[in-house]
């Protein structure tokens, strides 16, 4: 297992630069699936992807199993099913009244928060934006959407890896703040609705992200303590 590597002297940091790249592929595997992403999870390529990153950085957790025996129709069916798609049915045939609600877990912070929307999302604009970072206009969503948040994620450790510990105490105040409730949240959905490959994806994003809020707050405390 690799240790951290000292950035004082101007190397870069191994253990910071894996952290960022397993954010990047967690990011790439909430996105809406394609045929890269289905082969990977198919063939073994993303089980031994993950493995790569962990052993590249000091995160000890347990993988689950990544791999999925659907095909590419099946697992585009059950990722809109899980997270784009709202349920409708009509409550009433005699006055035809509809009742109808979101996708059971929908990729968003504020669906899983007791604060409000408004809150959640001002105050990731913020860190954003503190950064020189901003939602693309092409993408048009929402900065509480599970994978802009988990490339930030990567950004901030990708500044690490360069030397800048503020980026690192940046990262603990995020997980703190935004990340770890909420995949902590995701994850206990996808378990209850036995979601399969999806539950497997949350229960590794929720191991990494505990994981690494534990090993940053070892090395430069709780919030509250700075």
């Amino acid at each position: 297992m690799a240790t951290r590597s000292d950035t004082t002297d101007g190397t870069y940091d191994r253990d910071a630069a894996a952290r960022s790249a397993l954010y990047a592929l967690l990011a790439r595997a909430f996105d809406n699936p394609d045929r890269e992403l289905h082969a990977a999870a198919t063939n073994g390529d993303l089980t031994g992807e993950v493995d790569a990153y962990l052993e590249r950085s000091s995160i000890s957790i347990e993988r689950p199993d990544l791999e999925t025996g659907r095909d590419y129709e099946e697992l585009c069916g059950v990722y809109n099913r899980l997270f784009t798609l709202g349920h409708a049915e009509y409550t009433d045939r005699t006055d035809g009244s509809l009742d109808s609600e979101g996708p059971p877990a929908p990729l968003y912070e504020s669906k899983y928060r007791d604060a409000d929307w408004n809150t959640i999302n001002v105050d990731l604009a913020r860190a954003y934006e503190h950064y020189g970072l901003s939602v693309s206009g092409d993408e048009r969503d929402h900065h509480d959407n599970l994978r802009l948040e988990l490339e930030f994620a990567a950004y901030l450790a990708r500044r690490e890896a360069a030397g800048e510990a503020d980026a690192a105490r940046a990262r603990r105040d995020f997980l703190d703040r935004h990340l770890v409730p909420f995949a902590t949240a995701l994850e206990r959905r996808l378990e209850d609705l036995d979601a399969g490959f999806y539950a497997a994806l949350a229960r590794l994003l929720e191991r990494v992200v505990t994981s690494d809020r534990r090993d940053l707050r070892e090395r430069y405390g709780d919030r509250d303590h700075d």
